[in-house]
């Protein structure tokens, strides 16, 4: 993989080496309806660095949207990874993802930078525009203005952490080169992964971001993906979220869930090499499991150890 100019200690821990990396999704616990316990988060966030994982993802979900089914683990983002690069030590922080039409770039560049700076450059940073349909009324965003602000969000970001008392203006607000906005990152900007088309064309989504993070595809369909991706991105990474639950029984078939499988670790094994040789660079593990740390640690050896 040609390293991207935005790759920091995270980026490279993810892409650097030619093999697939995997990363897990907070909430770790698996709690999908309320606030899942902090002091259980923390603790399973250590083991998950210490068993071999490589990134932890937190998600952006502001409100809580009972028809959706799922709070996102309720933490801020930016406080849970925070408290995560406190209590790890190298593996990479993800947003997965952050919505730009419902944050004001200068806090989202703040906050990130801050994050990345505390935790020595292990912040790799999704964006997207959202899918939550009352969150825009809510924030006093008309949803057909989604792609433009995604659009406006990445140009933001990338000057304010690029350029100091930068010159700006957007639908946001505008800077005139009298301030600056602090910190700035470990990396000239951050590495940026586009999440789904986030309502753009796949031209810009190559041009712009340093990856493209997606979700669970049939493997027809995301094969067809990854070659699209390689045709108009070269070898930025491609990256993909899975729901996995482990059966008992290690040479269980597959069972479809939404957006992943309850399979055997046998068949797991097979699925990821397989994805793997269609050109998937990275994998966000969401495992669900009555024991969290018991099946993280079972994953890890079964799965992880032996790709």
């Amino acid at each position: 993989m040609t390293e991207s100019p935005h790759a920091n200690a995270g980026y490279r821990r993810l892409f650097e080496s030619d093999g697939l990396s995997f990363g897990i999704g907070f909430p770790l616990t698996g709690v999908r309806e309320s606030t899942p316990d902090p002091i259980d988060e923390s603790r399973l966030a250590g083991h998950a660095e210490s068993v071999g994982f490589d990134a932890l993802w937190a998600r952006d979900v502001p409100t809580y949207w009972p028809k959706f089914g799922d709070a996102g683990g309720a933490f801020d983002p930016w406080t849970l990874l925070s408290h995560a690069a406190a209590t790890t030590e190298e593996i990479a922080l993800g947003t997965s993802s952050v919505v730009l039409p419902l944050r004001h770039p200068i806090h989202v560049a703040t906050a990130a930078a801050s994050v990345d700076r505390l935790s020595g450059g292990r912040l790799v940073l999704g964006v997207a525009s959202g899918d939550r349909d009352p969150e825009y009324p809510a924030f006093g965003v008309a949803p057909d203005d989604r792609g433009q602000l995604v659009r406006e969000g990445v140009d933001a970001l990338r000057t304010l952490w690029r350029e100091r008392y930068p010159t700006l203006d957007g639908s946001w607000g505008r800077l005139d080169g009298e301030v600056d906005v602090l910190p700035k990152p470990t990396t000239e900007t951050l590495p940026l992964l586009p999440t789904g088309y986030a309502r753009q064309s796949m031209e810009w989504l190559a041009d712009h971001g340093d990856g493209w993070l997606f979700y669970h595809l049939p493997d027809g369909t995301l094969r067809s993906y990854v070659a699209e991706w390689r045709d108009h991105a070269g070898d930025k990474p491609f990256v993909i979220a899975v729901r996995v639950a482990l059966a008992d029984d290690p040479t269980a078939d597959p069972e479809q869930l939404h957006l992943g499988y309850r399979a055997g670790v046998e068949w797991f094994r097979d699925y990821f090499r397989r994805v793997e040789d269609y050109g998937l660079d990275h994998v966000v593990v969401s495992l669900q499991a009555e024991d969290p740390e018991r099946a993280m640690t079972t994953f890890a050896t079964e799965v992880i150890d032996a790709l």
